[in-house]
């Protein structure tokens, strides 16, 4: 009876996760994953990609232009491969996430006991995938995006007061604006991507949580949230103080 009821529990958990899946169109990989020093590694980013599309998914690099119809990023998939610790035996699973990093699957572990890495990522992957390839995915049709209307908020109502604190709070970005970045979450932080998607700007918390230690481009500053309701970069650049407007979502 316990068995049976763990099967009736796991197959459940299938259709749950398939039924995620199969609402986002098309998948981004990545072109160098965290366990690995340099890009496609073991050429780990292309057997990615292959395997997505023997599963039956539409994917595409983190640096290709995407086709027309796939440009709302949150009708996408992010995949992730990561590795888990083991002795004498690699273990590699795979993450899907969506735009705004939160994990809707999770493969099965795939191991290997091969002491060549190419060898063992390979098999890993492999193996990992036979859990992706049950899902039996296929596009629903139906779109995952944020349908929020943007509305006009006055810079007085964009900031509140609490006591002896000025809590500054920003209002709805435009979701159509050409330069929206979305903010994805880190263990330090943030890291803000366009629609490409590409990581434009690298975001570490503060003590304050209107103001951010940015990185653009090799470029060090902050992002601040002001008065006005909107954030801006605002870096120093041949001794002089620059100030960029960025439109960005959390």
């Amino acid at each position: 009876m316990r068995i049976k009821f763990l099967l009736i529990a796991l197959l459940a958990s299938f259709i749950g996760f398939s039924q995620s899946i199969n609402d986002y169109k098309a998948v981004i990989v990545p072109l160098k994953y965290d366990f690995l020093k340099t890009e496609n590694q073991y050429r780990m980013s292309t057997m990615t990609k292959s395997n997505l599309n023997k599963a039956g998914f539409q994917a595409f690099y983190a640096n290709e232009q995407l086709p027309a119809g796939y440009g709302d990023r949150c009708d996408l998939l992010y995949v992730d491969v990561k590795r888990d610790n083991g002795f004498l035996v690699t273990k590699l699973f795979v993450e899907f996430k969506d735009c705004y990093g939160k994990v809707i699957y999770t493969s099965e572990i795939g191991k290997s006991k091969e002491k060549d890495y190419e060898i063992a990522y390979r098999e890993c992957l492999d193996l990992a995938f036979v859990s992706i390839t049950g899902l039996h995915y296929k596009y629903s049709g139906k779109s995952v995006a944020p349908t929020v209307k943007a509305v006009p908020v006055s810079p007085a109502a964009a900031s509140v007061a609490t006591s002896s604190t000025l809590v500054l709070v920003a209002p709805a970005p435009d979701l159509k604006d050409p330069n929206l970045l979305y903010a994805q979450p880190t263990e330090s932080g943030y890291q803000l991507i366009d629609k490409t998607p590409k990581v434009v700007m690298k975001l570490l918390k503060t003590s304050q949580t209107n103001v951010f230690i940015a990185i653009k481009d090799n470029v060090q500053g902050s992002l601040i949230l002001k008065e006005d309701g909107q954030w801006y970069f605002e870096s120093y650049q041949n001794d002089k103080l620059v100030s960029e407007k960025i439109v960005v979502k959390f």
